[in-house]
Order: C-alpha cells, then sequence, then structure tokens
C-alpha cells in the first residue's frame, strides 16, 4: 500500500526546553503538545509528520537532506540556528520542497541579533509570531504547497 510523503517537521537547539524555558516568549506548550497538534492538523489533510528535535546544527543539515527524498514539505524551526548558520541555509536551499520557516515567537520584536534570518530569503514563507498556531498554520501553509498527496512511499519504506 503506497502513503503520502510526510512533512518533515525539523526543530533546532533548546526546543526540547519548551514548556519550561521562557514560557512568557515560547508558551507553556512542550515540544510533545505541538507535535501532538502537528499530527492532528496533518490528518485532517490526509498527511502525516516526521517531527524531529535536535541541539545539533550538522543532524539537522542531515535531516534536511533526507527530506528532500522522504518528505513533499519541511517546516523549520531552526531555532537560535536561524540567525547563525549558513550550513543550514546551504542545505535548505538545495531542497527542491516547499519549505516554511516557523518561530513560536516573533524574532522581529525581539532582540536585534535575532532579526536577521539565513532561512527566511530560501522558505517559501515565514509564520511567526503565534505560539502553537505557528506550526498548525505552517502545516497548513506545507500541505497547500506540496499539492495533492500524490508522491508515495511504500508501507515498507515508512
Amino acid at each position: 500500500m503506497a502513503l503520502p510523503l510526510p512533512i518533515f517537521v525539523l526543530n533546532g537547539p533548546n526546543l526540547n526546553l519548551l514548556g519550561a524555558r521562557e514560557p512568557q516568549i515560547y508558551g507553556h506548550d512542550s515540544l510533545d503538545a505541538i507535535k501532538t497538534a502537528c499530527a492532528a492538523r496533518a490528518a485532517l489533510y490526509g498527511r502525516s509528520i516526521d517531527f524531529r528535535q535536535s541541539n545539533h546544527e550538522g543532524v539537522l543539515v542531515d535531516w534536511l537532506q533526507e527530506a528532500a527524498k522522504g518528505a513533499c514539505a519541511v517546516v523549520l524551526n531552526a531555532a537560535a540556528f536561524t540567525h547563525t548558520s549558513i550550513a543550514l541555509h546551504d542545505a535548505a536551499r538545495a531542497l527542491r520542497l516547499p519549505l516554511i520557516e516557523v518561530h513560536l515567537s516573533n524574532p522581529s520584536a525581539r532582540e536585534s541579533f535575532r532579526h536577521h534570518s539565513y532561512i527566511s530569503p530560501i522558505a517559501h514563507g515565514v509564520v511567526a509570531g503565534f505560539g502553537l498556531l505557528s506550526y498548525l498554520l505552517a502545516i497548513e501553509a506545507a500541505h497547500m504547497l506540496a499539492g495533492a498527496p500524490t508522491q508515495t512511499q511504500t508501507t515498507e519504506e515508512a
């Protein structure tokens, strides 16, 4: 049986601390709660997600490269790497898939060092400042940009 390719939802450093880390900025939702909400939103569109988090830049680069063959779209919260990583920029630029940059907070309303993104210039769009809703809007955009779920993988590959 063939399944539609998933939307990769990739999360960068310190997002594993959500819910406890600066809730006045990032909210009270844990990363697990965000994953559950994203999976439910994707399911509304007949899609699945592959939700991952790493504190390591190279791992995120590897996952972006993996997405090129195993995903229909990517939702990327590169966290602090958004503002520092040319490596993530280059890996994301090589994608031939819809890429949505997502942030829980609004980086433009925060410290000046957060105002520059290495991801935004190559992303199809950016959703920021809406907390958990940012992720849900990004899932919706990724689904719309990816088109009907026609790209498939067999259950043996899943």
